[in-house]
């Protein structure tokens, strides 16, 4: 039960139970920072195990909170909040990065192991760090450069052509924090936001993959096939595993993401985005060190999903099987519609395309807002595509936002 301040009542902790675990034994007891739907699908695969999942949730309205996972209520950024939380739980981990640096290496200095540690985790959050030390290491990345005025940003394209792309250094994801500028004024409007930026050449895409890896704190590794990605405005809209790339492409997109996971000393799921030319030429976009979208899919699709092996990394226990049940499988993301939010009176008729896997965050809908999924395996990724896409219009109903490419 959450507790409800009472006036005049002194001020409450900084972190407190919205629920409290079972009686029961429990093989081990993670705790997450956030409440998301990383959390609540982590927390399925915690049952799975045998496993107490608890989150730090800032609200009880969460989608994890709202599935049954222990949970307390506290701030990522407040220090007590998550020291209070780490004395609960064998081992910290994480939903998202918005979690401070210096929160997470203070629970690291007391003894309690973080994973990812915070200096593995800079990678993700804070992109002109992890392009400075990946370069240094010689992988590939576009070229970039940190930059304060127009001046730098017109400079950079003297040199690389425009477009460019400015990115927020910290802060950004699914498309936020990401703008793509053709000229000085359109630089002079992205800068005059204010924040750190950094501006990267644009690189010529043929298609978008991931690399999804599980990575024990002894560096053992088991990586997922590669995903091949369908991104609007920056953000997944639809997948299909394993990609529709060249085997030697996948080979050598493979290879970078583990060399990748090992470079950042990443621990659990760490999940790299890559970019391939219309020549097979591969550079690095950006990382995760976390469940990633990229890996939904698993759920169903994978022998072992990409929760188990997550839980099972931070947890330093033997990984699982990466390997498909099906040739192919196809996820199409749920995304708030424009008009009112009909999923539930819609789900028996989607629930009535058996293949279908459809999974429904509990979160309030909005424009663009990711509510949910529908995964669909075959033996044909197009087909299963189709069927993914077709579930999501039944859901989604007339007028709902398109979950396609390009549109």
């Amino acid at each position: 039960m959450v507790e409800v301040p009472v006036p005049g009542a002194a001020a409450a902790p900084t972190t407190r139970p919205a629920s409290t675990p079972t009686t029961r034994p429990a093989t081990a007891r993670v705790g997450m920072v956030g409440g998301g739907q990383l959390a609540r699908m982590t927390h399925a695969a915690a049952i799975d195990l045998g496993v107490d999942l608890y989150v730090l949730a800032v609200h009880p309205d969460e989608p994890a909170p709202l599935a049954g996972a222990v949970t307390r209520l506290g701030s990522p950024d407040d220090l007590e909040a998550l020291r209070a939380f780490a004395v609960e739980v064998d081992v910290v981990t994480l939903d998202h990065e918005l979690v401070s640096d210096e929160g997470l290496a203070a629970l690291a200095a007391s003894g309690h192991p973080v994973r990812p540690s915070a200096a593995a985790l800079l990678y993700a959050k804070d992109k002109l760090h992890a392009r400075t030390e990946l370069a240094a290491l010689g992988l590939p990345v576009p070229p970039f450069a940190p930059v304060d005025t127009v001046e730098d940003v017109t400079a950079f394209a003297t040199q690389h052509g425009w477009p460019v792309v400015c990115k927020a250094t910290r802060g950004g994801y699914d498309g936020r924090g990401v703008e793509v500028v053709h000229g000085p004024d359109a630089a002079a409007a992205v800068l005059s936001g204010g924040g750190r930026w950094m501006v990267e050449a644009h690189v010529d895409i043929a298609v978008e993959v991931a690399v999804v890896t599980a990575r024990r704190p002894g560096g053992e590794h088991v990586t997922y096939p590669v995903v091949e990605t369908v991104q609007q405005d920056g953000q997944l809209v639809e997948l299909v595993q394993p990609a529709r790339i060249a085997p030697e492409v996948a080979e050598q997109a493979t290879a970078l993401g583990t060399r990748v996971a090992e470079a950042v000393d990443g621990v659990g799921i760490v999940a790299v985005e890559l970019f391939i030319g219309p020549d097979g030429t591969i550079t690095l976009n950006e990382l995760a060190l976390r469940p990633h979208n990229s890996g939904h899919a698993t759920i169903e699709a994978a022998t072992t999903s990409q929760f188990h092996n997550h839980l099972r990394a931070v947890l330093d226990w033997p990984l699982g099987d990466t390997s498909l049940r099906t040739p192919a499988a196809a996820l199409v993301n749920l995304l708030g519609p424009d008009g009112p939010d009909r999923i539930a009176e819609r789900l028996p008729a989607a629930l009535a395309i058996s293949e279908a896997a459809v999974h429904l965050y509990g979160k309030a809908s909005r424009p663009g807002r990711k509510i949910g999924h529908v995964t669909v395996l075959g033996d044909d990724a197009e087909v299963a595509l189709s069927r993914a896409r077709e579930v999501a219009d039944l859901l989604l109903g007339p007028g709902g936002r398109s979950t396609r490419s390009g549109t």
